[in-house]
């Protein structure tokens, strides 16, 4: 599974591709960050995001796109940028058929370091270890990036299955009653 991870940000958009299935070793195809000026207009900066997301699509070619899931923030301001880049990413995907699949922050980090709670550092260094790295990818919105993607190669096959099991309860339940 090809699977295109995407930090959403306004100033700095996270993107790294990871190749893989579950528990086998992972590969890193590449990383990077879509970076808009602060001072541009918005809709200029949706573009930029737009675009950059685009390349990495055409590039790569993933299966999946996982988007960070965005959560309240105490600053509406941010929280407004990253939907909205959220959104793009989202969108870009959805264009051309891919699948999206949306993890929450504490997902992701539990996923790659064994705790909701872990910090930047810890992520990094789990993802620099998971991907065999000489280093950890910088900024952080790179790394959370192929986090995100780590995250989905390893959790994608049991949501399927659950998915499945759901779909064919409500296929076999009978009508008229609910469980």
């Amino acid at each position: 599974m090809r699977v295109l991870g995407v930090d959403p940000g306004l100033t700095r958009c996270g993107v790294g591709v990871v190749e893989g299935v579950a528990g086998r070793p992972l590969t890193m195809l590449g990383v990077g960050v879509v970076r808009t000026p602060a001072d541009a207009e918005l809709g200029s900066r949706l573009v930029v995001v737009e675009q950059g997301i685009e390349r990495w699509l055409d590039e790569h070619r993933p299966e999946v796109v996982a988007v960070e899931r965005v959560f309240s923030q105490h600053n509406v301001r941010t929280v407004m940028g990253t939907a909205q880049a959220s959104a793009v990413a989202m969108l870009c995907a959805a264009r051309r058929g891919i699948p999206v699949a949306l993890h929450t922050p504490s997902e992701v980090k539990a996923a790659v370091t064994g705790s909701g709670r872990a910090d930047k550092a810890q992520v990094g260094a789990m993802v620099t270890r998971l991907l065999r790295l000489s280093a950890p990818p910088k900024p952080a919105d790179a790394a959370d990036a192929l986090a995100l993607a780590i995250c989905h190669i390893w959790r994608a096959p049991a949501q399927n299955r659950l998915q499945q099991a759901v779909a064919l309860h409500q296929a076999t339940a009978p009508k008229g009653r609910t469980a």
